[in-house]
């Protein structure tokens, strides 16, 4: 299992003065890389996909992956109450904390940005304008708001020129996989897609696919691993 650090990070947000983060880096060897890892819209870092999934990719793929909650989900959590997500700078003010924090720390390692659903979508924002990174890498891209194909949201792709990894669910409702494939030639750098047959959004997959959730884990962690290899 891959060595985990709970960690306060500070941050310029009005709500908090800290988030709650953690590193999981490879149980064996050094990191290649860093991975700082965004959560989805309604699911904090503790959720039960980015618990099992952040220690699988810093051992499969070698990366010490910093994962960090976002000012609304820190009070979310301490309220136990549900809120919203933020608009878009005060979720960009907590995520340029957490990627400050991962150079401060791992300073001569190549990172990687991206996330889960909003969290992968926010990184890309940043990058469109100027945020320096190795390779970005989705787990569940949010092409577009369920039933609202229409509303795609590729306009920053062209301004996207790093390697990127697309892993998505075939029952995604918010990433129909042949809107995806048509948007990619847009993307200015090299777009990699990894399916998950049967995944939906949050990669459950169905009973009759005979696979355990350990194993979706396990091809989403070998997929970016593979993906890793070419891109730093």
């Amino acid at each position: 299992m891959s060595q985990k650090t709970e960690l306060r990070l500070p941050v310029p947000h009005q709500g908090v003065e800290h988030v709650h983060a953690v590193l999981d880096a490879p149980e064996e060897g050094a990191p290649r890389g860093a991975f700082v890892l965004a959560h989805g819209s309604g699911a904090p870092l503790c959720s039960d996909f980015l618990e099992a999934v952040a220690p699988a990719i810093a051992d499969s793929a070698g990366l010490a992956v910093l994962r960090f909650n976002y000012g609304y989900a820190e009070l979310m959590i301490r309220s136990g109450k549900p809120r919203p997500p933020e608009r878009r700078p005060a979720l960009e003010v907590v995520h340029r904390a957490a990627i400050a924090h991962a150079r401060s720390v791992l300073p001569d390692l190549p990172v990687i940005l991206g996330g889960k659903s909003l969290g992968g979508r926010i990184a890309s924002l940043m990058v469109a304008e100027g945020e320096p990174t190795a390779g970005l890498c989705f787990l569940g891209y949010p092409l577009h708001p369920p039933g609202k194909k229409d509303r795609l949201r590729t306009d920053h792709f062209p301004d996207l020129d790093v390697p990127a990894l697309f892993v998505q669910g075939t029952r995604d409702p918010l990433c129909d996989l042949t809107l995806l494939e048509a948007a990619l030639p847009s993307f200015a750098g090299r777009p990699t897609v990894c399916v998950i047959e049967d995944g939906d959004h949050s990669f459950n997959v169905l009973k009759r696919s005979g696979r355990a959730p350990s194993e979706v884990i396990g091809e989403i962690a070998a997929a970016v691993a593979t993906w890793a290899d070419g891109a730093l």
